[in-house]
């Protein structure tokens, strides 16, 4: 593609200039395809919550205790031993790119089994599947278990599988969650919760965005949506809402850091695409309203993209609140459409999305916060890939208001994916890997 950028780091630091737009395409960025493919195969093992749920006889969650079968393993004091048995259990070659680490001490495993076995596959649950029968396994090898006490060790571990598809009250997960709960083709990447992204990231505001824009995008890619004209469209709103193009994001949210609102945001904004030459005056009305007219429409939806995500970051990081989000998505574009005359991000979808969003997190309704949703809910999945990252970087700026907080949630997922380099700093990856 014709398009050059420059990449920007989430503290301003210029890490990458005259970068061409398709080298961040999911389709070529090796950072991207291997964020991506590292998500298919990786799952985390909570090896405290396994003793813990044992000792309790607690098998399935949701009130399923048995305290007659109660059982006492040292299941943490023999991490190594169980972490040696998963390796040799799921790989298929001697010096493949199995990857089994203990941490915490042993009370967590981070699995990731070897690309072959997601290769084979028709789905991206074999991480799922293969970590939590290879720690059965494990566990039945390490403490010698017989027939009698196979089956509560297998449902502390998997929780009411096979009687439910997620592993309800297991403790191995994954990030991505299982097919069936898909809206529609192509919204597994979409399907990840913000507080997910935020634990990964350990907060960091501008790396969440980049992370869930990642998944965002490479869904829509996934889906068909990301065909012909529609590719650039694309790519241009992940460059600089999510990579900090053009020090966009940052810069703009420095400079109205102290005191800033959404609408000083706005202005921002326009300003940066007047100067740029994105936007110009076009007609004025005899009141004296001035219209604008896109000299490039995807990049002007692009400038858009990273006005909103500084817009949250103003705005939630000055409440320190995700509440926030829903209001500021709303009417920061509103009020690009009113300044310019032209459509905010995304055509005014991001707009719709925070309509229904805020009914579901604020309203009558109100059925959890921003937090724990995601870009495949019947709500925000309308927005294609714009609207999420937003939300994720608003819930990094969390201090703790929400009633689901990451720490709450996303604690396993958290520590094992944000042990992964690529996965806890996605800005800087990306940029290495043009």
């Amino acid at each position: 593609m014709a398009d050059k950028i420059d990449l920007y780091s989430d503290r301003g630091a210029k890490l990458k200039g005259d970068v061409d737009l398709g080298a961040i395409s999911p389709l070529r960025n090796k950072a991207i395809k291997k964020i991506v493919h590292d998500t298919k195969r990786t799952a985390a093992v909570d090896l405290a919550g396994i003793e813990k749920a044992l000792a309790a006889g607690r098998f399935g969650g949701k009130g399923r205790q048995v305290p007659a079968k109660a059982m006492n393993f040292d299941v943490v004091k023999n991490a190594d031993k169980i972490v040696a048995k998963v390796a040799d259990l799921i790989k298929v070659d001697a010096g493949d790119d199995t990857n089994v680490k203990p941490l915490n001490g042993g009370k967590q495993v981070l699995v990731q089994i070897p690309s072959a076995r997601i290769e084979v596959g028709a789905e991206y649950v074999a991480s799922l599947t293969c970590a939590s029968m290879a720690t059965v396994q494990a566990m039945i090898d390490v403490f010698d278990l017989n027939m009698f006490n196979v089956p509560e060790v297998k449902a502390a571990i998997m929780g009411q599988y096979p009687q439910t598809m997620d592993l309800a009250g297991g403790h191995v997960k994954s990030i991505l969650e299982i097919p069936q709960k898909d809206e529609g083709l192509g919204h597994s990447l979409r399907n990840i919760m913000a507080n997910h992204l935020a634990a990964i990231t350990k907060k960091n505001a501008m790396n969440t965005a980049a992370l869930s824009g990642i998944y965002e995008q490479a869904g829509v890619f996934e889906m068909g949506n990301a065909l012909g004209m529609f590719e650039r469209n694309q790519l241009l709103g992940l460059a600089y809402q999510n990579f900090n193009a053009n020090n966009i994001v940052y810069g703009t949210t420095k400079a109205n850091g102290a005191t800033g609102t959404i609408g000083t945001v706005m202005h921002s904004i326009v300003e940066r695409g007047i100067e740029d030459g994105v936007i110009a005056p076009d007609k004025k009305m005899g009141s004296g309203y001035q219209m604008y007219k896109a000299n490039d429409v995807s990049l002007w939806n692009a400038y858009c993209a990273a006005g909103t995500l500084a817009a949250n970051l103003v705005n939630c990081g000055a409440g320190r609140s995700p509440q926030h989000t829903s209001s500021t998505l709303l009417y920061f574009n509103d009020l690009i459409e009113k300044e310019t005359g032209l459509p905010g991000c995304d055509w005014g979808k991001v707009q719709g999305t925070a309509v229904g969003f805020s009914f579901f997190s604020h309203s009558i309704y109100g059925g959890g916060g921003p937090g724990v949703f995601n870009g495949n809910h019947v709500v925000t999945r309308h927005s294609r890939g714009f609207a999420i990252p937003c939300v994720a970087a608003s819930v990094s700026l969390d201090a703790g208001v929400q009633m689901f907080t990451p720490e709450m949630t996303s604690g396993l997922v958290g520590e094992t994916f944000g042990s992964v380099e690529e996965f806890r700093e996605p800005i800087k990856a990306v940029a290495g890997a043009v």
